[in-house]
């Protein structure tokens, strides 16, 4: 024992830095649990809200019920008894559910299908996330529960386990975007940020009408480029991408032939009529016809008048 006295009688002063260090591990883990109760807590709420709206559906309510799919469910009537161990779901009701599983499937396409959305939160594209995955993995359980159509007729057991995969499909939703949103792009570094920033810059200059055609299509490549080994695109949301800078160079191209009007057509300059032909009158001179010049001979002198001679 007397090395470690001595030891600690050396290098007590170490006493401070780790004291330091031990709070912030602390404080750190400290927040951690909070967010975790915070979410667990969000669940929890989720699926009360889930019970007291089947338990008013049932006209058993026994607690106030608030939240977004008790409002969608409680003013659906009750259901009728069950035949043959299925029952006949009101429509409104299962529509009231299918409205809020495509509600949600919509939100989450503007992120998966916009890439400028996709740049701005990252983490909403990333299976590697927990939240993220979490809400995936609620969506695939949601999308196999689904009913091919309202007038499915579903047993109870059924229909609430098609409720409660909704609600968690929601619910999951709400926290991963909410995360998100939060992160933003933090868990990239400084590089990668730079070029995300690039990427962006870049997409406006791809789906401006004001750019030309050859600048949008550089535009266009270069993002694809920046986002190599960044973001998965999904292949929607390359055709929509494609299809936006398609339609800009189409707007474009339309506006310059629509500026160069063409030339209306004329009617041919009417021809003079012909001038009917005279008979040609003798000695007359016509047009291009020069004058006979005639001829001079030794037997008529200049200012001579030759008279003919009378016949006998």
């Amino acid at each position: 024992m007397q090395p470690v006295f001595e030891f600690i009688g050396g290098y007590w002063w170490l006493v401070f830095p780790l004291f330091g260090v031990l709070a912030s591990v602390g404080s750190a883990w400290e927040r951690g649990a909070r967010r975790r109760h915070k979410r667990r807590l969000e669940v929890l709420h989720a699926k009360a809200e889930l019970k007291a709206a089947q338990a008013a559906a049932r006209g058993r309510t026994a607690y106030p019920v608030t939240g977004s799919v008790a409002q969608q469910l409680s003013d659906a009537p009750a259901a009728p008894a069950a035949r043959d161990g299925h029952v006949s779901a009101p429509a409104s009701q299962l529509e009231r559910l299918f409205a809020a599983h495509d509600a949600v499937t919509a939100r989450w396409l503007e992120y998966e299908l916009d890439v400028a959305k996709l740049i701005a939160f990252p983490a909403m594209s990333d299976g590697r996330q927990p939240l993220t995955a979490a809400f995936l993995r609620a969506k695939k359980v949601a999308d196999g529960l689904r009913p091919p159509t309202p007038k499915t007729k579903l047993t109870k057991a059924q229909l609430t386990e098609y409720r409660d995969a909704v609600t968690d499909y929601e619910v999951a939703f709400d926290v991963a975007e909410r995360d998100a949103r939060r992160i933003k792009d933090s868990g990239f570094t400084e590089v990668e940020r730079k070029r995300l920033d690039t990427a962006k810059q870049l997409l406006t200059i791809a789906i401006d009408q004001a750019a030309t055609p050859a600048e949008r299509q550089l535009a266009y490549k270069r993002v694809r480029e920046e986002l190599d080994g960044l973001i998965s695109l999904s292949d929607e949301a390359v055709v929509v991408l494609e299809k936006q800078v398609a339609l800009e160079l189409t707007a474009g191209g339309t506006d310059a032939e629509a500026s160069v009007a063409p030339e209306p057509l004329r009617a041919p300059a009417p021809q003079p009529a012909p001038e009917p032909q005279r008979a040609p009158v003798p000695g007359a001179v016509h047009p291009g016809q020069t004058w006979p010049v005639p001829s001079r001979t030794t037997e008529t002198a200049p200012g001579r008048i030759v008279r003919p001679k009378p016949r006998p």
